[in-house]
């Protein structure tokens, strides 16, 4: 690890001031369980990192509000996982944060942070001899060609099939969560939907975030619909390890049990959190049954590219899906 400076400000507004005073290449530090990595590995090398993790204006959580469920972007995953009110009203919250990472990462990481955390891509991490256009714009993308079982078949770009490998962020997505963020430039909300790019031809642009940018806190509109709901995640192994495929679903019925609201928001398939707004529309004023979810399941991967070993990852997020919307629709009854 190369030599930085650190700065710990005891406010919002001196870390803002102390990250444009290092220079654009600073980074701020909240968990560090990604910066720390990627710096450990040579993928990133800011000269000074701007620690926020102390600042109590970030920690701040409130779940009682009518409206809309409050998350302060420095509050720690496994708190936030542990929220009574998540876990009895919004189960695909809780779901998408204690299913993430491993208890002692969760322990430290913050959900403002776990927005932002950068691709798995085995690519990305390994540096050369390996090209990677979001590590160095215009080098190639190794991937292409490459062993990429485990990357994304939504989204995908000529230059860049690396897959989001967040989990919160997709179960965000499906319930319109939103952002606050401040920068030098003032304060601003960013829909969820609206935060992070596709790769296109700049792989290396992935969210739109502004220099300087930190997110406050994360916004997501109360709604009755979320007490039917699941984030199921397939992985190769039950504990630490990214999804394969996984699917944030929650479902409103009425007496008939005809959906009359379905969020779906798929994870481990594309480069970016993706909200399948089609699939929810095949749902709604239909009967929630086996084969109106597995449509549903289809549309949502309408559109797929895959690649030379991932093509399975269709039918496996298809039927992660069907389960998904199962599992939401048993809950949405009890």
């Amino acid at each position: 690890m190369r030599p930085f400076a650190y700065a710990a400000p005891a406010s919002v507004p001196e870390a803002l001031d102390a990250l444009v005073a290092a220079g654009p290449d600073a980074r701020f530090l909240a968990g560090g369980t990604t910066l720390y990595d990627l710096m450990k590995l040579g993928v990133e090398a800011p000269p000074a990192v701007v620690d926020v993790h102390r600042l109590p204006e970030l920690a701040v959580v409130d779940t009682a509000g009518p409206d809309e469920l409050v998350f302060g972007a420095g509050a720690r995953m496994a708190d936030v996982a542990e929220d009574p009110v998540l876990l009895r009203d919004y189960p695909m919250l809780a779901e998408s944060l204690a299913k993430a990472a491993s208890q002692q990462l969760r322990t430290m990481a913050t959900v403002g942070g776990n927005l932002l955390q950068r691709t798995r891509c085995s690519y990305f991490r390994g540096g050369a001899p390996f090209a990677c256009n979001k590590r160095e714009p215009g080098s190639g993308c190794s991937a292409l060609e490459g062993i990429d079982r485990a990357h994304a078949v939504l989204g995908t770009s000529d230059s860049c099939i690396a897959t989001y490998a967040g989990d919160w962020a997709v179960a965000l997505i499906a319930l319109d969560a939103v952002v606050d963020v401040l920068g030098p430039d003032g304060a601003r909300t960013v829909a969820l939907a609206d935060l992070h790019h596709e790769p296109g031809s700049h792989p290396e642009r992935e969210t739109t975030l502004a220099a300087g940018e930190l997110i406050l806190r994360i916004r997501v509109p109360t709604t009755r619909t979320a007490r039917g709901s699941t984030y199921h995640k397939i992985r190769d192994r039950e504990s630490y390890a990214f999804a394969l495929a996984s699917a944030a679903t929650a479902v409103a019925l009425d007496a008939d049990g005809v959906v009359t609201d379905a969020r779906i928001a798929l994870g481990g398939v594309a480069t970016r959190p993706w909200r399948a707004a089609a699939a929810e529309r095949t749902l709604v004023g239909a009967p929630l049954t086996v084969d109106t979810a597995r449509r549903a399941g289809e549309a949502a991967l309408a559109g797929a590219r895959p690649g030379r070993h991932n093509g399975f990852k269709i039918e496996l997020a298809v039927r992660t899906v069907t389960d998904a919307l199962r599992i939401a629709g048993e809950r949405a009854v009890q």
